[in-house]
């Protein structure tokens, strides 16, 4: 075969394919038109009733906190009670040799019962006197000082008691007994130790720790936009002594029992710009201690017609926050937003989102502006509900059918 005729056959079978190709085309059809468009999941939103908490970091510190000293000076005789247990407000805690003290005691005791003595020798002395006087066989200046002597008598009875009280009390200081009822740490001497020369050594520390104390701080700013909400209308109070505080232990665990808050501070740090405020908890499992770092979820007002999507709807950039949702012709397009404070996983949205509007969960990483797509229902993950994240429109749709809430809807394909 000569090379005329193999490029003869060539390019008869390359106008072949082409005649192929050309039947295969339809005339204005564009590159993956077939392709059905992509899923997204989305929520409807709608006005609903909405508790504000704000998330805020505390540490833990005990109610009450004493320290146990020694008031009287000598040597530990006995440690009367196990380190780290419970003791009970007038326990024994140590024993200070009582020797010396015992001594002191006595004396007084004794001196007391001399100038009983001599009150009594005094006003029998003046009993005799007051018939004398009245019959002049005695002079006026000889009663006088029978009753100046009964007096002064009565005086060292009096100085008597007072010492024989004070050494009593210190006696009484050689037994150091617990000042409140609580957990007692470590014991800080022991027996054989010289304690209370000169000053009232530290022998111990007790803290009551059932309720116990989570002390919180708030930024000023928060503290600030909560007051101007309630000022303006948008937000209403939780009502005095209806705040109810839970707590996020250091491993992200809940604390299963609910707090109460007990006061805001009334002025602000200079050095953090932050509010103090305290709440307290009942510990009857000791599991809380003092020092830990928690986080405490706090009530502080209520939306009535508060706007919320979850927190994956939302991207932001330099130019702000914004979310993709979908119009009545079921194709995307951009819409900015404010986002207020975060409640678990969603955003409150404070301006750019109205009822009604089909905001995109989910499949956001399959589209772009102006794409047609399939609307399906999003269904939060069951692990948000575990941790106690607020409900999800649609379950509080599922719930209570005469209460808006944020529940996805299906657009008929």
């Amino acid at each position: 075969m000569t090379s005329h005729q193999r490029i003869a056959r060539l390019g008869a079978a390359l106008a072949v394919l082409s005649m192929f190709a050309g039947c295969s085309e339809k005339p204005g059809a564009a590159p993956g038109a077939g392709m059905p468009p992509p899923e997204v999941a989305v929520v409807t939103v709608a006005p609903q009733r909405l508790t504000i908490s704000n998330e805020l970091p505390g540490r833990l510190e005990a109610t009450r906190v004493a320290q146990v000293r020694a008031r009287a000076a000598g040597i530990v005789q006995q440690r009367a009670f196990r380190e780290g247990s419970e003791v009970k407000a007038g326990e024994l805690l140590f024993r200070i040799d009582p020797a010396p003290y015992q001594a002191a005691y006595e004396s007084a005791q004794a001196a007391l019962a001399r100038a009983e003595a001599n009150l009594t020798q005094a006003s029998l002395k003046l009993q005799r006197y007051q018939p004398l006087v009245e019959i002049n066989a005695i002079s006026k200046q000889e009663y006088d000082d029978a009753s100046a002597a009964r007096q002064q008598a009565a005086a060292d009875v009096a100085a008597a008691k007072a010492a024989r009280t004070t050494a009593a009390l210190n006696l009484g200081y050689t037994r150091v007994t617990a000042p409140i009822s609580g957990r007692i740490g470590r014991a800080l001497v022991t027996e054989g130790a010289l304690v209370g020369q000169g000053e009232a050594t530290q022998l111990a520390t007790i803290q009551q720790l059932d309720p116990i104390y989570v002390n919180l701080t708030q930024s000023s700013t928060e503290l600030l936009q909560l007051q101007r909400a309630l000022a303006g209308g948008q937000l209403q109070s939780v009502g005095q002594g209806k705040a109810a505080v839970t707590l996020v232990l250091e491993d992200g665990t809940p604390y299963p029992l609910p707090g109460k808050l007990l006061f805001s501070d009334l002025s602000v740090d200079e050095s953090t710009g932050a509010v103090s405020l305290r709440a307290e908890f009942p510990n009857p499992q000791r599991s809380l201690l003092p020092g830990m770092y928690v986080r405490a979820r706090l009530e502080q007002g209520v939306s009535e017609q508060a706007i919320s999507v979850p927190q994956q709807a939302v991207a932001r950039s330099s130019d702000g926050a914004t979310v993709m949702v979908v119009g009545a012709d079921d194709k995307v397009a951009v819409r900015p937003v404010k986002t207020g404070a975060a409640q678990g996983n969603l955003w409150l949205i404070s301006a750019g989102l109205q009822a009604g509007d089909r905001v995109i969960v989910e499949g956001l990483q399959k589209i772009k502006p102006g794409a047609a797509v399939k609307v399906v229902p999003w269904r939060p993950q069951a692990a948000d509900t575990a941790k106690g994240t607020p409900p999800s429109a649609q379950q509080n749709s599922d719930k209570k059918k005469d209460t808006p809430a944020a529940v996805p809807t299906t657009k008929a394909q």
